[in-house]
């Protein structure tokens, strides 16, 4: 396959989708242009906050759902399963059920007051679903903060060269917050000045690396990020978070942008099969474990926390709600294209890939690929530019994933002040990131982030039968994702026992038994809804 054919029949997929499923989709949820957003009924000048310029949100929720994982699931699933089933999963997964859960999640969470998913499952299934479903999705996000707070260390620590752009989008962030809110600046002008001295800051890092001292980086810099991720929590949205995201979704529109003028002029060949094979011995068989290899780029539960967490307190119209929703989701669907591309056609060979996979693991290897692919249009800088703007998401996902889970805790324990909350939420992360405890959960994750989208696919579809709507888009995704994340987590089990892992055989068996109590509630509450109707009727 060649890779520009390969790339243009990806694209031309996606926007028949976002054109078609997502506009009968938009229609059947009712979107109204005229409706108050809770960011104009709830405005409180800290989160909820409408955003001046659909753009700027759409960068923040881009920036925030993206991270690396459109990137790392993709070249696994590549190098395992063969990028044949990889970009049929992402394409109709991104069409037909990523696109779905993204925007209805951010709907749902609109018509509800700005509410996270699991707070709204209480008026639509039961206050025992909130409790469950709450506790679940703040353990997974804490678990994450710690993952990126590793990797990002991990990235400023290995490339030098990344650290001042990567810290000094912080101020030049906040300058661009006070330029456009407090200032009223115009828009495009404290853009160009926000990108500006981001591209000064990243030619500053090719000159001026920071590298700490080897033995006490990891916590210097561990340390650092928790503090930013706690500035960022608690500081009004609009004046760091949102500004940061908006401004590093740039780097992943000039990647996106250089590896498709790299491809246009290059257009390699694939080196790696159509498909490798069903089963691996070590990652599992292609169903179900594919699907939860591959998250973001095709579904991703963690985009509803976004979407029903930062994005909707945000959005200033329902008319913006599709393309911020839907459509980030297919632009990241074109990023997870990218990669496959990268991996599959930016090595001479199978066994030079193998070879970079050893070395530097998927990023390292997307990095290796990109700067192939890319060799003509940014030379030796490449590699460098893939580094810098995954490492920008993987900033972005942090600081997000930190005010989500304050939120979620908030509508637990509503006495909790953003303050507190956050510290909770720092103090926890940080430890469990410091100490390596996730490396031991880590591995359960991607079956318990789909997990997440089933649950909130089943709560979507529970609230549309409470307004008496068909469940025709939400429905059949909601089954498939919950037998598909229930299967990987019996195929995990399963492996877990024979390695006598029972730590993990029994978080296995705790996200079964979760999952199995959420249907319990949610079919209470559908007899319920029946009998309902029944005495109406009669």
């Amino acid at each position: 396959m060649n890779s520009l054919t390969f790339l243009i029949i990806s694209v031309v997929v996606l926007w028949l989708g976002y054109r078609f499923y997502g506009t009968a989709f938009e229609n059947f949820l009712g979107i109204d242009h005229t409706k108050k957003t809770p960011a104009h009924t709830k405005f409180d000048g800290v989160d909820y906050v409408p955003a001046k310029h659909w753009l700027i949100l759409f960068g923040h929720h881009f920036s925030s759902i993206a991270g690396a994982g459109p990137i790392i699931g993709p070249v696994l699933a590549v190098t395992i399963w063969g990028w044949g089933p990889s970009i049929v999963i992402i394409l109709l997964g991104t069409i037909f059920i990523g696109g779905i859960h993204d925007f209805g999640s951010l709907f749902l969470s609109m018509r509800n007051h700005g509410h996270s998913i699991p707070d709204i499952s209480e008026e639509v299934i039961s206050k025992k679903a909130r409790i469950i479903f709450s506790w679940f999705v703040l353990l997974s996000l804490v678990v994450v903060m710690a993952v990126f707070l590793h990797l990002c260390t991990k990235t400023l620590i290995a490339e030098p060269r990344i650290v001042l752009p990567s810290l000094g989008l912080i101020p030049v962030a906040l300058l661009v917050g006070v330029l456009i809110y407090r200032l009223r600046v115009n828009f495009a002008i404290s853009t160009v000045i926000g990108l500006a001295l981001l591209v000064a800051l990243i030619l500053m890092g090719e000159f001026i690396p920071v590298a700490l001292p080897s033995g006490s980086a990891p916590l210097i810099w561990t340390v650092i990020l928790l503090a930013y991720c706690f500035i960022a929590s608690v500081l009004p949205v609009n004046i760091l978070l949102q500004p940061r995201d908006y401004l590093a979704s740039y780097l992943l529109f000039f990647g996106i942008a250089a590896g498709f003028l790299g491809i246009l002029t290059t257009r390699p060949n694939f080196t790696i099969p159509v498909f490798i094979h069903w089963n691996n011995s070590k990652e599992g068989p292609l169903w179900p474990m594919l699907f939860v290899t591959i998250a973001c780029g095709a579904i991703s539960g963690f985009h509803s926390l976004i979407s029903a967490g930062t994005t909707s307190k945000q959005i200033a119209s329902e008319h913006d709600a599709k393309r911020i929703g839907y459509g980030a989701m297919v632009l990241e669907a074109v990023l997870a294209a990218i990669a496959i591309i990268a991996v599959a056609a930016g090595f001479k060979s199978v066994s030079e890939l193998n070879a970079s996979m050893a070395s530097g693991g998927p990023i390292g290897a997307f990095g290796a690929g990109f700067g192939y692919i890319t060799r003509f249009i940014l030379g030796k800088y490449g590699t460098f530019i893939a580094i810098i703007f995954l490492n920008a998401f993987i900033f972005t996902t942090l600081d997000s994933a930190t005010r989500i889970s304050r939120y979620i805790l908030q509508e637990l324990f509503n006495t909790l002040d953003r303050y507190l909350a956050t510290a909770l939420i720092v103090l926890v992360g940080g430890w469990i990131a410091l100490s390596g405890q996730w490396r031991m959960i880590w591995p359960i994750f991607g079956a318990a982030n789909q997990l997440v989208a089933a649950l909130t696919l089943i709560v979507m579809s529970s609230w549309l039968l409470s307004r008496r709507k068909h469940v025709k888009f939400t429905l059949v995704p909601a089954i498939f994702m919950l037998i598909t994340s229930i299967g990987a987590l019996g195929w995990q089990f399963g492996k877990f026992f024979q390695e006598g892992n029972w730590f993990l055989v029994v978080i296995d068996a705790g996200l079964v038994v979760l999952a199995l109590a959420m249907l319990v509630e949610v079919r209470k509450w559908i007899w319920t809804l029946a009998g309902s109707k029944g005495k109406k009727k009669a």
